[in-house]
């Protein structure tokens, strides 16, 4: 194919490193970014007419619009994978359709502001002044160094903001997971935050002799022919050592990131030439399978960037199938009446996932609540559109606009926070489902131990004897049910911090 001398003179010089390439078209557009082991390689095979002939018909439409294009080389294919997430969640490029989704790698989180601080895992970094290790492209290698970082350093595990003498009478962890239980002041607060501490300077990489001290004892286990301990501990040792590859860096959002969110949201308030700057967006989205356990999703930005504590969710109740205009004109109602009820704070704006019908369910349930006048928007995926409902044109943005990003940042979220939802309800059903597979569990018994234990996963966590003391119970139906309901293998952690309307 004829390449114009500019592009030509690019691709003679790519290095034969791993990293990222970045195709634009003419306008200078990013319109497809990608990652190789080798740079070369790679990026000139989309070039040779022998690859193009036989090439699926939208790598050609892509291949004859790319005019430039840009490198970043990395150290390794693991860090080319994550910088090529980035790049494609900040850019979106109209060739990346594969990856277009709500998927984020893992990270470690610690927030040395809560008064028992503790590790979780994450998906997103945040500017909320806590600390960040990682992403790693390895989920495997997040919870074998968060297993290990607990125990090794006593940090809880529990989730109560603060743990309490009845917080520890439920729980184990100080016998199973080494934990120092300052919940009952088995040690001070003052030794615990010590102790937090020199957690995170292991996970920044600052104290290395502790993954020597791992591999020491793999050795000597290894030597005393306990051969499953030294298994266990090698696997423990090549996370660690991953965790160091990857940099494990520790990173506090920049204040340019709020910066950016702020700016962003008095460029929205010029755009769409609303009357009071947006600083309160509430966001919606709706999640189904086939039309079933159909859950809505709000998110909240204040200033821009996203606060979870505001979050909440949503079952939808009067709608029937896979109906999304429907289901947002019952949820916005809900949400609405609910605020007017309580006189609480109403949003600045709000932000339909969605087309123009999506946003016209919204704003009908507006208008029967008297609250027509909260500007309100739709943001259509396949083009991130913004869409409106008053007469002007849909808005399409710059894709490096501080605006848009305000809105795509928001909307990722709701996508994200509706999904996780629609899962842990799918899940719950189906462990639910299982009672009934039991031989002698029939509906009075299933009824009585959903009633009793409130959940499938507290059922599978009691004992078998307080099972077996329930009325009509026994041993061998408590067990039979123990084997129904526990899990092979956890579940990712679906936790959220939101409420239930």
């Amino acid at each position: 194919m004829k390449l114009n001398p500019v592009l030509r003179e690019k691709l003679a010089g790519l290095p034969t490193k791993p990293g990222c390439y970045i195709m634009r078209d003419r306008k200078g557009t990013i319109i497809y970014v990608g990652k190789a082991v080798n740079l070369r390689r790679r990026v000139q095979s989309y070039f040779r007419d022998s690859t193009l002939r036989s090439a699926p018909p939208k790598v050609r439409s892509m291949v004859h619009c790319v005019e430039d294009l840009e490198t970043v080389v990395v150290h390794n294919e693991a860090e080319a994978l994550l910088t090529e997430s980035n790049l494609i969640k900040q850019y979106r490029p109209h060739f990346n359709i594969l990856m277009r989704d709500d998927k984020r790698y893992l990270a470690l989180r610690a927030d040395p502001a809560d008064p028992v601080p503790r590790l979780t895992t994450c998906r997103i970094v945040r500017a909320d002044n806590a600390y960040y290790f990682g992403p790693f492209p390895s989920a495997s290698v997040v919870h074998t160094v968060l297993d290990f970082t607990e125990k090794r350093y006593g940090l809880r595990k529990c989730t109560p903001i603060l743990p309490d003498e009845e917080t520890y009478r439920h729980c184990i962890n100080d016998i199973v997971r080494f934990c120092s239980a300052p919940c009952v002041n088995r040690i001070s607060s003052e030794a615990y935050r010590a102790n937090f501490e020199e957690a995170c300077a292991f996970l920044r990489g600052e104290r290395l002799t502790v993954i020597e001290e791992v591999k020491a004892q793999m050795y000597k286990a290894s030597e005393e022919k306990a051969f499953e301990k030294a298994a266990a501990l090698r696997d423990t040792w090549l996370a660690l050592l991953e965790m160091v590859k990857q940099k494990s860096r520790t990173l506090r959002p920049p204040e340019i990131h709020v910066q950016d969110a702020a700016h962003g949201v008095r460029e929205l308030q010029r755009i769409l030439e609303l009357p009071a700057t947006p600083d309160l967006i509430e966001g919606y989205d709706i999640s189904n399978l086939f039309g079933t356990n159909s859950v809505a999703s709000m998110v909240v930005s204040v200033d821009g960037l996203p606060d979870r504590r505001l979050y909440r969710r949503f079952r939808i109740k009067t709608v029937e199938g896979a109906d999304d205009p429907r289901s947002i004109a019952e949820v916005v109602y809900r949400r609405y009446a609910r605020q007017l009820e309580e006189k609480k704070r109403l949003p600045t704006l709000i932000l339909i996932d969605g087309g123009i019908t999506q946003l016209r369910a919204a704003r009908g349930s507006l208008a029967r609540l008297g609250l027509s006048h909260i500007p309100s928007i739709g943001l259509a995926e396949q083009h991130e559109e913004i869409v409106l409902d008053d007469g002007r044109p849909n808005l399409l943005l710059p894709r490096d606009s501080d605006a848009l990003l305000v809105l795509t940042r928001l909307r990722d979220e709701a996508h994200r926070f509706a999904i996780t939802y629609h899962r842990r309800l799918r899940n719950r059903l189906i462990r639910e489902s299982a009672l009934d597979t039991i031989p002698g569990i029939g509906p009075a018994r299933k009824k009585m131990l959903l009633s009793h234990f409130g959940s499938v996963t507290r059922l599978a966590n009691a004992p078998v004897d307080v099972i077996a003391g329930l009325p009509g119970m026994n041993e061998t139906l408590a067990a039979a049910i123990l084997r129904a309901v526990t899990p092979r293998a956890a579940p990712p952690d679906a936790k959220t911090e939101a409420s239930l309307y």
